[in-house]
């Protein structure tokens, strides 16, 4: 039972059909919030600087001073510490809170557990003291948080598919103009599996962001070499070749990925409207391809769980999610094959890597929002 001092929230991670990488890149993604989730409770205390922030399954509690925030001793602390401090910069309401957390997202498995806390805690304080944000506002404020405060150079993809998901819906999102569609989705008797490979890399200790930097350097000499405005999107594929020397086979091969992936997501978008799954299954394989040769941010287990699902009849796609480097793979899969295809697949994961595969099926669903029960 919530009053007005006291509020609960539900705050999604996401999953991204195509489009990893793009968003930092001025491109296209296409994600939607899932149906596992943060719970925040937050309650007023009627101190007038003192915050008190615990999350079930750790043993460390944050206490915040409003007027001295400082670094937090895990890394969970940062995104908490990191939203306070980016709405102390809008307004002057916060005052003393307290906050418990709960999670059945799956830490480290690229469906943005990061994104979830910071703009969850956004949107519930925005709430509880009446701060007047749109949603807008806490996009940004999620997104600045990964910026400023852990060190993570993402882009806005994320944030936006917690504020903005809705049920039934991807979300083909133009990360330049910042306009985006809701793109309904009927999926029949296919679902999303993601099967998790158990490893994880953490992405604010430097792979992410050096990806970003030779993206950005790649363009500033495709821009300069043709004098075209500073997006991916006035860059051609006879462009890229004739300077593939120039460019050197790192940077020409980011550049390339990113030129790609912007085409297959939107092809993916209208073929999602039309639904021709199939279609969008070859895109998703196609995309993870990209990742791995091109961008780099693929590992053996994520491609080996790609490869093996080709072995599947009733599997359309599958590619690697989220950051990279570990994580899930993301597989449109019939509803009738998935439990011969997770028995088979986590026996050779097993067998290959001596780590145990889990998994779990999701669906679009609303975004952040306010629930009456913990």
């Amino acid at each position: 039972m919530t009053t007005k001092n006291e509020i609960i929230i539900k705050s999604p991670g996401r999953i991204n059909l195509i489009g990893e990488h793009i968003d930092y890149n001025d491109g296209f993604v296409l994600p939607a919030a899932i149906d596992k989730c943060i719970l925040l409770r937050l309650t007023i205390n009627g101190h007038s600087n003192r915050c008190t922030v615990k999350s079930e399954g750790f043993t460390s509690v944050l206490i915040a001073d409003l007027n001295n925030l400082a670094k937090g001793t895990e890394g969970w602390h940062n995104y908490v510490l990191g939203v306070i401090g980016e709405l102390q910069k809008l307004t002057d309401k916060l005052s003393g809170f307290d906050c418990t957390i709960r999670s059945t997202v799956p830490v480290g498995s690229g469906v943005s557990s990061s994104a979830a806390l910071a703009c969850g805690l956004a949107f519930g304080l925005n709430e509880l003291f009446k701060l007047g944000l749109t949603k807008w506002d806490l996009i940004k404020i999620g997104q600045r948080t990964e910026h400023d405060y852990v060190g993570t150079k993402c882009g806005i993809m994320d944030q936006f598919a917690n504020i903005m998901g809705k049920e039934g819906h991807f979300m083909l999102l133009d990360c330049r103009s910042l306009e985006f569609q809701y793109v309904a989705t009927e999926l029949g008797d296919y679902r999303m599996l993601l099967l998790n490979t158990n490893v994880s890399h953490n992405l604010s200790d430097g792979e992410y962001n050096i990806r970003r930097e030779q993206c950005e350097k790649g363009l500033d000499i495709l821009v300069k070499r043709f004098n075209i405005d500073r997006t991916f999107r006035k860059v051609t594929s006879e462009m890229l070749l004739s300077i593939k020397t120039e460019l050197g086979p790192v940077l020409f091969n980011r550049c390339a990925y990113v030129i790609e992936e912007i085409k297959r997501v939107q092809k993916a978008a209208r073929e999602l409207k039309n639904g021709n799954l199939e279609s969008v299954g070859m895109l998703m394989y196609e995309s993870h391809e990209g990742l791995a040769k091109k961008y780099e941010v693929s590992c053996d287990e994520l491609d080996f769980l790609v490869e093996i699902s080709k072995n599947e009849p009733e599997l359309l796609g599958s590619r690697m999610m989220g950051g990279g480097f570990g994580g899930c793979t993301l597989n449109l899969i019939h509803k009738d094959a998935i439990d011969g295809f997770v028995k088979k697949a986590a026996q050779s994961y097993k067998k290959s890597f001596n780590i145990n595969l889990t998994h779990f099926q999701t669906q679009p669903s609303e975004g952040t929002a306010m629930i009456s029960n913990f």
